[in-house]
């Protein structure tokens, strides 16, 4: 089955407001076995909602629309929606009790114009709203399905969950699953170079995409069940992490810094951090974590190098020498945070974020990032680019990648 999401609001159109609500929905149409086709925005018009369905419905056997139930005059969607199809709105007394209690138990007088509010599609099947006043509906006509859904995530989100889910659910023979998988440390087309003679299989697929700063695998099956779906998915996983190791950082949802708290907490370590570039980002991802207490004692940020020096221990001469942007810096760095603090394992940061190179003439997105853990020390060097931001970033994730790494 063809879907198309519909999303009705002004406010959507001129961007004042995010529409996360055909991302949440375009999700669940995968998990459901649709074929999500296409995404429509359209504002607060008569003649624009109609000609979107007219457009949708030619595509398309199923149309989801979210907003334009709300009390307001502008708020057209179910009428629009009833116009189109030639069918009555009819006043459900139900509903309407229910919008009539909210707003006693808030001691406020009913707006006559919040009786709207409780029609519904004649034909259609009420979806219920416990929590908000507007009802929505589900229409089959004719072999084509219109599912009409409030605006706000709120109340958008159980309503799908509760009573159009399973109806979705119950149409489909087969259901899809998917698990995703985590990579940092390789760019997109690396990935999808690595993988790509699995990206044409029918099912389950493969199929890489850029979020933020890693990259995700996603490992799709249809079956006709959970338990089916997993023994298939588990055999592809298992061909992607042998090509691709470690730099498969976890599955799901789980971030890096997550993953790093987890072996920290599995090897019973302390941490401390003393960062230059980074200016704090990587105490600030691990402060983040909720229990993180537990492991991370302190983070110093010696932007300068009297600060470096002074605060850190870092030997005068060693900067002289070496420069404060170097393996030998970031390793003293390293090893004094962690004696300071006596925590198991240090990290520290040392680069030139931008815009401009240093006094020595070293290129900017040259980093260094120094690791203590119990008496071993190691670093590494890294050439990034991008802005003053984007390198302080990419700093610190690749801080944590590489004592993932080393743990």
């Amino acid at each position: 089955m063809k879907v198309e999401l519909l999303a009705v609001g002004t406010e959507l159109l001129l961007g004042d407001i995010l529409n996360t609500n055909s991302q949440y929905l375009a999700k669940k149409m995968a998990e459901s076995g649709l074929n999500l086709h296409f995404q429509t925005v359209v504002g607060d018009n008569e003649a624009r909602i109609l000609e979107s369905l007219e457009n949708a419905f030619k595509r398309c056997d199923m149309v989801i629309t979210t907003g334009g139930l709300g009390p307001t005059d502008d708020d057209i969607t179910k009428e629009t929606c009833a116009k189109f199809f030639n069918k009555n709105l009819i006043l459900d007394q139900y509903s309407l009790d229910k919008i009539q209690t909210i707003f006693s138990q808030r001691n406020i007088r009913m707006p006559e114009i919040n009786k709207k509010q409780a029609y519904y599609i004649e034909d259609s099947k009420i979806l219920e709203n416990n929590f908000g006043s507007a009802i929505g509906c589900y229409l089959e006509t004719n072999g084509k399905h219109l599912i009409i859904l409030p605006g706000p995530p709120s109340e958008m989100i159980p309503m799908f969950e509760e009573q159009v889910a399973p109806y979705l659910k119950s149409m489909q023979n087969e259901t899809f699953y998917s698990n995703y998988i985590n990579i940092f440390g390789i760019g997109e087309s690396s990935v999808n170079e690595v993988v790509k003679d699995l990206l044409s299989l029918s099912n389950p697929t493969l199929a890489p995409y850029a979020k933020d700063s890693y990259v995700k695998l996603r490992i799709t099956a249809a079956a006709s069940s959970e338990n089916v779906a997993q023994v298939e998915i588990n055999k592809l996983k298992k061909e992607v992490y042998s090509r691709l190791g470690d730099y498969i950082f976890s599955e799901g949802n789980q971030s890096l810094e997550e993953v790093v708290q987890e072996k920290l907490e599995k090897h019973k370590y302390t941490i401390s951090t003393a960062e230059s570039c980074s200016g704090g980002l990587l105490s600030a991802k691990l402060v983040n974590l909720p229990g993180i207490s537990n492991t991370f004692i302190e983070g110093i940020v010696a932007y300068s190098n009297s600060a470096k020096v002074r605060t850190l221990g870092v030997p005068e001469d060693v900067i002289l020498k070496y420069g404060a942007v170097s393996k030998e810096t970031a390793l003293y760095m390293a090893r004094n945070v962690a004696l300071i603090n006596n925590t198991d394992v240090g990290i520290s940061t040392t680069g030139i974020a931008g815009p401009g190179n240093d006094s020595t003439g070293k290129p900017v997105g040259l980093v260094y990032i120094g690791l203590y853990i119990r008496g071993k020390e190691y670093s590494q060097e890294l050439n990034l680019f991008g802005n003053r931001n984007k390198i302080r970033e990419m700093t610190t994730l690749y801080a944590l990648d590489y004592l993932r790494k080393k743990l």
